[in-house]
């Protein structure tokens, strides 16, 4: 007499109400990747109808956790050595103010970057795509010309600020500027192009400084 052993079928089985939810959500995924790398390739691309037209959508996927600082089909390497300088007027209990001296924000992070081999992205890149994002909404004259203008102009102050702390030497921060530096790179020598012109120095008015300007930095 032969015995027959019911044996499991091999392999997980899933039912059609869990295939169809399972479909459904590969879908969903595989939808949204697509939509999310087609904003990245109009948001990089040159300018263009489409683009255009859904630049706010675009934009709003984008920024500010995915910005792009590069082109796409014409890279741009930089051609200005930009250093930003900082400082800041304190008040005294009895009232009294005083002008600090300036401090280089850049410096410190070239000197954070100079012989480490692995230098931070933050030593990098933070100070300078920070500058980057007021000078994009800014005029020469200060004047904002983007609506992201009043948030450049806290994304810097709050970069300085965290260095910088509450108070340097006993007196609670009251305001802080900004100095800017643009030296054009210079040509090699056997170039013989022109020297670049001299330097442009950029200040900045002077901004007042508050306790919400220290939010979630200490």
């Amino acid at each position: 007499m032969t015995e027959t052993t019911d044996r499991p079928a091999s392999g997980r089985v899933w039912s059609k109400p869990a295939q169809l939810v399972l479909g459904l959500a590969g879908a969903l995924l595989a939808g949204g990747t697509g939509l999310f790398l087609a904003a990245v390739f109009l948001h990089v691309a040159p300018a263009n109808s489409l683009s255009r037209q859904y630049r706010d959508q675009i934009d709003g996927v984008i920024y500010p956790e995915f910005e792009q600082n590069w082109k796409l089909f014409a890279p741009n390497p930089l051609q200005q050595n930009v250093s930003v300088d900082a400082r800041v007027r304190t008040v005294a209990d009895g009232g009294a103010t005083h002008t600090r001296d300036w401090i280089g924000l850049t410096a410190q992070d070239l000197a954070a970057i100079r012989g480490n081999p692995a230098p931070s992205h933050v030593d990098q890149n933070l100070l300078r795509r920070a500058w980057d994002f007021y000078d994009g909404s800014h005029d020469q004259d200060e004047k904002q010309t983007s609506p992201r203008g009043r948030l450049a102009e806290q994304y810097l102050k709050r970069i300085a600020l965290q260095r910088i702390g509450r108070e340097v030497d006993g007196e609670r921060v009251l305001e802080i500027e900004f100095r800017v530096t643009s030296a054009t790179v210079p040509p090699p020598s056997w170039s013989g192009e022109a020297a670049p012109p001299a330097p442009k120095v950029r200040e900045l008015p002077w901004w007042a400084v508050g306790d919400e300007d220290y939010r979630g930095i200490g």
